[in-house]
């Protein structure tokens, strides 16, 4: 998969269908990846996949499962369902990512693909491992807690995404992104920036997503 610029995903970070089809009816055309996120996926199952890749059947679409155990099986599911990319959760076995990516490649040879969620605790010693499995996109989360906490992007977090980077992994990055924080990674090798209700709450969404696709190819193009 060939790009220049960071990807802007967009994370439907809803409880029941109605909204998140509506969220995405908003802004799909202006994003290059759409999330079916976890908590409306518990709710309704891959539905949401098989809906989100008939209303955007060119998109990148992402099942956001943070599956920890089946893997095989609920990647098969989702990817049977339409979804490109799927997540594990950090915690999750080696043999059950290994499957996950066995499954959705076998589903969607062209564009399958696992990403593993950093939650918690994780060392890089696990990472390599992951790297081992043939799995190299990962997702460096701000957790919605930890923002509530007051904590935000720093250093500290920025040094951890380039070491994966410098490692071999395709980092994207999420947790309270706006458009003035896109500049904190000037720089970095983002490989997609994840936001949620930073545009799908804001007034006008597609505008939203626009201003940031704006300032990602002002700082990267």
């Amino acid at each position: 998969m060939t790009k220049t610029l960071p990807y802007l995903q967009v994370a439907l970070d809803h409880s029941d269908l109605k909204g998140a089809i509506a969220a995405a009816v908003s802004v799909g055309e202006e994003v290059d990846v759409i999330e079916a996120g976890t908590v409306c996926l518990l709710q309704v199952g891959s539905e949401l996949v098989e809906v989100l890749r008939s209303l955007f059947p060119k998109k990148i679409i992402v099942a956001d499962t943070k599956c920890a155990d089946a893997g095989g099986t609920v990647a098969k599911n989702n990817a049977k369902r339409g979804a490109d990319w799927m997540t594990c959760i950090c915690c999750a076995t080696i043999p059950t990512m290994a499957a996950a990516r066995k499954a959705i490649e076998e589903v969607n040879p062209d564009k399958g693909e696992i990403q593993i969620e950093l939650y918690g605790d994780w060392t890089f010693e696990q990472a390599q491992q992951w790297l081992d499995a043939g799995i190299s996109q990962a997702i460096y989360h701000q957790s919605r807690d930890a923002l509530l906490a007051g904590e935000t992007w720093g250093e500290k977090d920025l040094n951890k995404v380039k070491k994966l980077i410098d490692m071999g992994f395709r980092v994207s990055v999420t947790g309270g992104l706006s458009v003035d924080t896109l500049k904190l990674f000037e720089g970095v090798d983002v490989f997609t920036f994840i936001a949620g209700r930073g545009i799908t709450e804001a007034e006008d969404p597609a505008a939203s997503a626009r201003a940031f696709k704006d300032e990602i190819k002002r700082i990267w193009g």
